[in-house]
């Protein structure tokens, strides 16, 4: 038998990416339809399903999944075109490319950062080749390649060599016990913070908000459970953080499934009190707790 149409793992950055132009809803419905489709297979969602979301042919989903496994988010943006023969070969279009994407200062030039004018005067006066290009098909070659002008960011990834085990784990357990498998994170602190908005007023004259209010009943946190069986979230706000919250969360988990037969608890990285659920609600065979990116654990 066949293995199901799926995916491959998707990276921190390919999730996130994916995530939020579905979030922000893009306005190009190719890339909508794609990333939602994408989203969903990497769910765990069936081809016949996913093509009822997204109001498609099971075919086409298909193709869309065997693409993003074959080259990435590239298959975000198909190239449907015609028209004349290109004036750019492949390598030149790799070059400019990862000329963009290289500081300045590496190849000599005395800037800090690249412009549209100096990204298409640079490959010109390249010994050994020269590559001429307008600011306009510059701008669309940017665009296909999915390199846009950005403000520098900091980046955090996990960096747990274990990391894949762990993912292989947390899988194996939603594929063949999804009944047993439950979520827990803690969030907070929670505090009213004020919000922006818009209105009406007179030029240089409009309304301002504090900054912050003065939280004089504290601020809360919120632990949270979530079912994967039965698609249901509940949890409970707490005035303080402690320790003692977390295996008093974890047990009203136990109490869902009271049968005794063992479940799986996914934790994110940082749940407080996680070595204290060990006494609490843990097997007689104490399962190892460490501080993993996603580390599932398992109860009796």
């Amino acid at each position: 038998m066949a293995e199901p149409v799926r995916v491959r793992r998707l990276t921190d950055q390919e999730g996130r990416r994916l995530q939020q132009i579905v979030r922000r809803g893009s306005t190009n419905s190719v890339r909508y339809r794609c990333a939602m489709t994408l989203l969903a297979s990497a769910g765990g969602n069936r081809v016949p399903v996913i093509a009822q979301l997204v109001a498609a042919d099971e075919d086409t989903v298909r193709d869309v999944i065997h693409r993003f496994n074959e080259i990435g988010l590239a298959c975000l943006d198909p190239r449907w075109a015609g028209g004349r023969p290109r004036l750019l070969s492949d390598d030149d279009e790799d070059f400019v490319v990862q000329t963009a994407t290289t500081r300045p200062t590496k190849p000599g030039q005395p800037f800090t950062r690249w412009s549209l004018r100096k990204l298409v005067a640079y490959p010109r006066t390249v010994h050994g080749r020269v590559i001429r290009i307008a600011r306009e098909a510059l701008r669309g070659l940017l665009a296909r390649r999915g390199v846009t002008f950005q403000r520098t960011k900091t980046w955090k990834e996990s960096t747990d060599p274990d990391r894949e085990a762990k993912l292989d784990r947390i899988e194996h357990v939603l594929d063949r016990f999804p009944d047993r498998v439950f979520a827990f994170d803690e969030f907070g602190p929670l505090g009213i913070r004020p919000t922006a908005g818009s209105g009406w007023a007179e030029r240089k004259h409009s309304d301002r908000v504090p900054a912050t209010y003065h939280r004089t009943h504290g601020v809360r946190y919120f632990h949270g459970c979530y079912s994967v069986g039965d698609d249901m979230l509940w949890g409970v706000n707490r005035r303080k953080k402690g320790a003692a919250n977390t295996p008093a969360a974890l047990k009203s988990i136990r109490a869902a499934r009271p049968d005794g037969a063992p479940i799986y608890v996914i934790l994110d990285t940082s749940a407080a009190g996680l070595q204290s659920t060990r006494p609490s609600c843990a097997s007689p065979r104490p399962t190892p707790l460490g501080p993993t990116p996603s580390r599932p654990t398992s109860d009796r």
